[in-house]
């Protein structure tokens, strides 16, 4: 990456060029686990960043939080939610409805984000309300991050809840719908638990190892995943899941990263508009049924590993949205699977960069006078008001003489 940026960017202006690093879930799984490890591994990071002839800025774990918020300010931005517009244009922009931003799903293998302004937005959980004022304009932003639900960590948790539920505990092997039928996995115990997000569900067994056979069941596949969300109790007005605030759901939604890799793999992605749901799920359920020998011959271009989790992924993003945050057949249409916006991938590190750098202006900046086709064609515009105005007001208190007599 640094190479391609030393061929991209003209070697002049090498040594006034930033450099930034953040990183994510992945890493704050790390530090809970080992804060020392997390250290030398940011510190040799920010060691080949210093190599680099660009001006380096740092490197450091971001928080759920400002990951969520980050990749909220990306898709926006590129959208030109923002309104940066100046003079005139300004009215038209005023007449649109108030639901003028996009919200942002974003989904990584250790956590996931919901981050999007609501006019319905309490001052409960104010833990997960974020103030921005950008281009002269206050928004008031809902977000959180749930570390853990991240599509690598979700499986995990929800091996580690299937061996937790299993009534034997002298049989190694664990059947499990979520895979395709005929596929086989080993996964070392020892290793299995040392993991943050299944540490809690730790049990004893006399094998060292666990052998996870595939069943292809969508069905008892959606069931195990709606385990993983605890909807028993909500200390709010309204939650999303394990008793975390939510507003209600508002506007367009655009879903990034693994929400939308996952949909394109599966070709969920290709048409202009939003696929029904029942579409969506006759798809994942259609491709989980799937033999694994059938799968693997027909895509055998992708690496096995990544292969054999798609119909884990494809149930779990469903289960997220609808069981998680509460997406309906009737709002579905608000979800866009987006990879790019133009040529900018849509994530949360534009965002980060754009913060970092300031250049998103807390106030809108003085626009440029209009330009002389503009102004000539308001000076018209405003011509024609005018003389329709004095020729209604003639009309309306100089009435024809006929007009008269036949009123008296």
């Amino acid at each position: 990456c640094l190479q391609q940026a030393k061929e991209v960017i003209p070697s002049a202006q090498h040594k006034e060029t930033p450099v930034y690093l953040g990183a994510t879930a992945g890493m704050r799984l790390l530090r809970l686990q080992n804060e020392s490890a997390a250290d030398k591994v940011l510190s040799s990071v920010g060691n080949t960043l210093r190599s680099a002839p660009f001006n380096f800025q740092g490197a450091r774990i971001i928080t759920g939080q400002e990951e969520g918020a980050y990749g909220w300010i990306t898709i926006n931005y590129l959208l030109g939610n923002f309104k940066q517009v100046s003079g005139w244009k300004k009215l038209l922009h005023t007449l649109k409805s108030l639901s003028e931003t996009s919200g942002a799903l974003d989904l990584g293998g250790a956590s996931t984000q919901i981050t999007f302004v609501s006019n319905k937005l309490t001052s409960e959980s104010p833990d997960n309300q974020l103030y921005f004022r950008l281009y002269g304009k206050d928004y008031q932003v809902y977000t959180h991050s749930f570390l853990c639900y991240g599509k690598d960590q979700a499986l995990q948790q929800k091996l580690a809840r299937d061996l937790q539920a299993s009534t034997s505990t002298s049989n190694s092997s664990l059947p499990d719908p979520c895979f395709h039928k005929g596929y086989e996995r080993t996964i070392n115990i020892s290793d299995f638990f040392k993991n943050p997000c299944t540490s809690d569900k730790k049990k004893q067994l006399p094998f060292s190892q666990l052998y996870i056979k595939g069943e292809g069941d969508y069905q008892k596949c959606r069931e195990s995943i709606q385990k993983l969300f605890d909807k028993s109790n909500c200390p709010y007005s309204s939650c999303s899941f394990n008793g975390i605030y939510l507003p209600p759901l508002q506007g367009d939604f655009g879903a990034f990263s693994a929400f939308y890799f996952v949909m394109k793999f599966l070709n969920l992605t290709s048409e202009p508009n939003p696929l029904a749901l029942n579409k969506v799920i006759s798809t994942i359920e259609s491709f989980c049924a799937r033999p694994w020998q059938e799968v693997k011959t027909a895509y055998h271009h992708i690496k096995e590993k990544y292969l054999s989790e798609y119909c884990f992924s494809g149930a779990y993003i469903l289960s997220l949205l609808e069981n998680g945050y509460e997406f309906t057949e009737d709002n579905w249409q608000m979800i866009h699977f987006l990879g790019k916006i133009g040529s900018s991938d849509a994530g949360w590190t534009l965002g980060y960069m754009l913060n970092l750098t300031n250049m998103i202006p807390a106030e809108q900046p003085a626009g440029p006078p209009l330009s002389h086709g503009s102004y000539v064609g308001l000076m018209v515009l405003c011509s024609l008001v005018l003389v329709s105005v004095l020729l209604f007001a003639w009309l309306l208190f100089h009435k024809p003489k006929c007009l008269q007599k036949g009123i008296v």
